[in-house]
């Protein structure tokens, strides 16, 4: 390609100017036009990047397999086009501010981008060509008798040679311990050939990085090899020097009052920090070694998302990151320092993570540390306005939302004060999404919401079409979650093919407030009047039909998510302050609102895997990290800054948290379970029943020490009701239809004598969020998520970022099955072990990936999770093949096990994870350094998988993978 590569073309293979070179900046993926872009020839030269030539090299291949003639017509051409701008596109994104490329980088891609085309000879004739002038030019090479010239670099604006042995030593030391198969030999030779001269040092230590990175699918852990050489640039970046790891404990010890001050001083950190704490101690306190536990993903996320900076240079190292969270929670405690080391230990070490706006906020001006938000929305038009202020306000400081906006009166019905009718619920709603993309979190990412309407709301049909790509774009909604709101009795109708009636909530009011047998009477007398013409407007359908009209929408477009309305209200201990309109927007929170109520979480995660010790969970430690995570939690509320009187009010006068954990895919690797196996379900019974016991412990120990919360009485914690036992009351409420297990292991009865005893601290305790982006921090599987894939690519704004399964390669290793076959078949079945058929069956049982686990197995583990459970969980359904059938089998099944929420549907055909290659140095790109980038893009797909019994008018579209690719509910994360 290079020879090809030579002609100096200014149009494309159609004739007309490129237009991949020609695009406008907007156009271009990254921040940077293709100006900024140069290409690395392999004499060391340096050249502009000109992408006309990727497609004259291009269409010599294609020419090379089918001729002149062959080649010339207008399709192959087209392919050219396309092929190229896919070229381009990956390349420019893998360094979205500008930067160099090697002209084998180029290659690469174009070899990458045949293949993925299909054009498998073509590919194979370019590849073989490569080939053939590598072994020529290192023919040329060892005819050469003079000697290579020295390399030059810019070091603090000085042209001086490049240190080759200062170089080798930095990065020996990144690769030090981390085993026989980690070699720094092959990172040198590929930083090396990446440098031109003159090139300025950082560009070195980035170009190192870079090299470092696209070995990580040769040996995971060269991951940790990775971060290690970023954490280099981020110590020079930060310090101002460079720091051997062995002399980092005391340079943490002579910085971190320094950087106190520093974030005092630009109006970054509370001024509390610096006056109210022995920093010296905290400093001593800081664990340097803990930064060498970083992956690559884990540390550049903290980079690019978390670490403070001024005039967008980092002032904080990863250690001084924790401490600052830690300090900022522990501002109330009487005895400060003892309890910031204490949350700082747990946090460090990666046994506990606070979520995203607590890790985002802590000890800063504006300590907003809480996640989720909760709001009904009344039926009056100041109401509605007042509501939509108060999402702006919530989501301006990062806050994720749930709205219910059940009390909303429908389509046609009449409003007295003009005597006219109703335009329903949809066009406030289309108000409420553009809020959300205007409020963008301080240019974070774009603002998130979710909202929820019952299932008898008249306007409930419209509000399943809101996600649809076609019809008035008025009446849309795409950038906003939905979901239904599912009462047990139309469940119940549904399941005995009865019929369903749909109001107008203005006639009918008191069924927004009513739940179990107290709903079906009012609800079935509503029936019997509109029947007799006495409520209009009304409209009875088959319940059937509705349900199949939810699945359609929801395998269609992802939403609305299937959530129920009896199972929240019913189990919950707060039934006697109030009742639960809606969840949040990743579904686990399940807290009463009302209005004068804007229910608030705080959330924080376990992380499971680092409480599995000699193959079982280790009860003492996980009650240990549990009674710091719940101090922690509960320091949130009174510390925690609130953009609206409601919501602290609220939070005060419950004080619920939700703990919840990560890394449940990770234990069970540890344990050697299958996901897909009973064993997966009962250790999903026991770790949950455990993190549940220990939260509920906590609290009522945090009530004897700080006094129960106000609402207390009454509640089912105060009438000695326990989560598990509410499972016979639900049964009871729709007599019948809750099968779940009932077994225990705990001594829940000594619970219940210490509840009644010291009562609860928090009304709620426990919930699981999605922890996508704090499980990247730590370099765990995120929340319960089965693996996405054995080898795949994670793709933010910092970058794409090669992950692969640890645990795999080990166990491959082992059976000598571990080489560079193996790669390619993983690459070529996207991170499946299954058609591989030298993998042992016990190997792919346990490393089956989310779409290989069979559904019901999601189910079932997510069931017994839940009769622990005091709110609810993040629990995403995974279903290769979709049908009707399966859809409907799998949310009734949800229903019957007593679960209380769902979140997304992700469909295998609707979903399309980029597979990476060795060979391709654009992945896992090093940040640009461009400030507020977060991940907030959709990940769309498109789906082509049919439902046989759900009528899909057009294939999945615009599916949200937010556990995956898009945190964009990040309050959650």
């Amino acid at each position: 390609m290079q020879a090809a590569l030579t002609p100096a073309s200014t149009t494309n293979t159609l004739g007309h100017p490129s237009t991949t070179a020609d695009a406008s900046p907007a156009e271009q993926p990254g921040s940077a036009t293709l100006t900024h872009y140069q290409i690395i020839r392999r004499n060391g030269s340096v050249v502009p990047f000109e992408p006309q030539k990727i497609a004259v090299a291009m269409m010599k291949a294609f020419l090379a397999v089918h001729g002149t003639q062959g080649a010339a017509s207008a399709s192959v051409r087209e392919v050219v086009d396309t092929l190229t701008q896919n070229v381009v596109r990956a390349l420019v994104r893998s360094r979205p501010g500008g930067g160099t490329f090697h002209i084998e980088d180029v290659q690469d891609q174009a070899e990458l981008g045949l293949m993925r085309g299909g054009h498998h000879e073509v590919a194979r004739a370019y590849v073989l060509y490569r080939e053939r002038r590598t072994q020529e030019r290192a023919h040329q090479q060892e005819q050469k008798t003079h000697s290579v010239p020295a390399l030059h670099v810019i070091d603090l604006g000085q042209r001086v040679p490049l240190d080759e042995a200062r170089l080798l030593g930095l990065i020996q030391s990144a690769c030090a311990n981390l085993g026989a198969d980690i070699q720094a030999a092959p990172i040198v030779a590929e930083t090396m050939r990446n440098l031109y001269d003159g090139v300025p040092m950082d560009e070195v230590y980035k170009a190192s990085i870079l090299a470092a990175r696209t070995l990580i699918e040769k040996d995971p852990d060269y991951t940790y090899a990775t971060a290690r050489l970023l954490l280099h640039t981020i110590v020079r970046e930060v310090l101002g020097r460079d720091v051997i790891q062995s002399d980092m404990g005391q340079a943490y010890i002579d910085y971190f009052p320094q950087f106190i001050q520093k974030g005092v001083e630009n109006d970054l950190l509370d001024e509390r920090l610096q006056q109210q704490f022995d920093l010296r101690r905290l400093g001593a306190a800081l664990k340097a070694d803990r930064d060498l536990q970083f992956d690559y993903l884990g540390l550049q996320t903290l980079y690019d998302r978390y670490f403070l900076h001024v005039k967008k240079t980092r002032i904080e190292l990863p250690q001084a990151f924790f401490m600052r969270v830690a300090m900022g929670l522990a501002l109330n405690e009487a005895d400060r320092e003892a309890r910031a080391i204490e949350f700082y230990e747990v946090l460090s070490s990666f046994d506990f993570m606070s979520s995203t706006p607590t890790l985002f906020n802590a000890g800063t001006l504006r300590s907003q540390l809480s996640s989720c938000y909760l709001t009904t929305v009344p039926d009056d038009l100041d109401g509605i306005y007042e509501s939509i202020k108060e999402n702006a306000l919530l989501s301006k400081f990062a806050g994720g939302l749930g709205n219910d906006w059940t009390r909303v009166r429908a389509l046609g019905s009449h409003i007295k004060g003009t005597n006219g009718e109703s335009q329903g619920v949809v066009p406030f709603l289309k108000v409420v999404n553009d809020t959300a993309v205007a409020v963008n979190q301080g240019g974070k990412r774009k603002g998130a919401v979710c909202t929820y309407l019952e299932t008898w709301h008249l306007d409930i049909e419209e509000f399943l079409e809101l996600r649809k790509n076609t019809g008035d774009d008025r009446r849309r909604t795409h950038d906003m979650n939905t979901a239904n709101w599912i009462p047990d009795l139309f469940m119940r109708r549904v399941m005995e093919k009865g019929t369903w009636t749909l109001f107008s909530p203005n006639n009918v009011p008191d069924l927004h407030d009513l739940f179990g047998a107290d709903f079906e009477k009012a609800y079935v007398a509503y029936e019997e009047k509109a029947a007799r013409g006495e409520i209009k407007p009304a409209k009875t359908v088959q319940a059937t039909d509705m349900w199949r009209k939810m699945l359609t929408m929801l395998f269609e477009t992802g939403h609305p998510w299937i959530t129920f309305k009896d199972a929240c209200n019913v189990r919950s201990p707060q039934q006697h302050a109030g009742v639960v309109h809606s969840s949040n927007l990743c579904t686990e929170i399940t807290l009463n609102t009302s209005d004068t109520e804007t229910a608030v979480c705080n959330l924080g995660s376990v992380n499971l895997l680092q409480h599995i010790k000699n193959g079982q969970i280790d009860h003492d430690k996980l009650k240990k990290t549990i009674t710091v995570a719940m101090r922690m939690l509960d320091n949130v509320i009174d510390i925690n800054y609130y953009a609206v009187k409601k919501a602290r009010d609220s939070n005060l006068r419950h004080r619920p948290v939700g703990l919840g954990l990560m890394g449940f895919q990770d234990s069970l690797y540890e344990l050697r379970i299958p996901y897909a196996s009973q064993a997966a379900v009962e250790f999903a019974d026991q770790s949950m029943e455990a993190i549940c016991y220990y939260a509920y412990w906590a609290s009522t120990e945090l009530a004897k020490e700080r006094g129960q919360y106000s609402s207390y009485k009454g509640s089912l914690w105060d009438r000695g009701i326990l989560p598990f036992d509410t499972l016979d009351m639900l049964a009871s409420a729709r007599g019948g239809y809750v099968e779940v297990d009932r077994s225990s292991s705990l001594d829940w009865d000594a619970l219940r004598k210490k509840i009644a005893q010291d009562g609860m601290r928090n009304s709620n305790c426990v919930a699981i969020a999605p922890t996508a982006t704090i499980s990247n921090i730590i370099g765990v599987d995120a929340s319960i998520e089965p693996s996405f894939g054995n080898l795949s690519v994670k793709s933010n704004l910092s970058g794409e970022f090669t992950v692969i399964n640890g645990g795999l390669v080990r166990d491959l290793k082992r059976l000598g099955l571990w080489d560079d076959v193996m790669i390619m078949d993983l690459k070529h079945f996207k991170g499946s072990l299954h058609p591989i058929d030298r993998v042992p069956q016990d190997i792919k049982a346990l490393y089956s990936t989310a779409f290989e686990v069979e559904s019901q197995w999601l189910v079932e583990a997510a069931s017994r999770r839940q009769k622990w459970i005091d709110q609810a969980q993040s629990l995403n359904i995974y279903m290769a093949g979709a049908s009707g059938k399966k859809l409907d089998d799998t949310y009734k099944l949800a229903w019957i096990r007593g679960l209380k929420t769902t979140y997304y549907l992700r469909t295998q055909s609707a979903t399309h994870v980029e597979m990476s290659t060795v060979n391709t140095r654009q992945l896992n790109a090093v940040s640009s350094g461009n400030e507020g980038a977060t991940n907030s893009a959709s990940a769309s797909a498109q789906g082509q998988s049919s439902a046989p019994e759900v009528t899909a008018a057009v294939p999945a579209t615009d599916v949200q993978f937010s556990a995956i690719d898009d945190p964009g509910c990040e309050a959650c994360q």
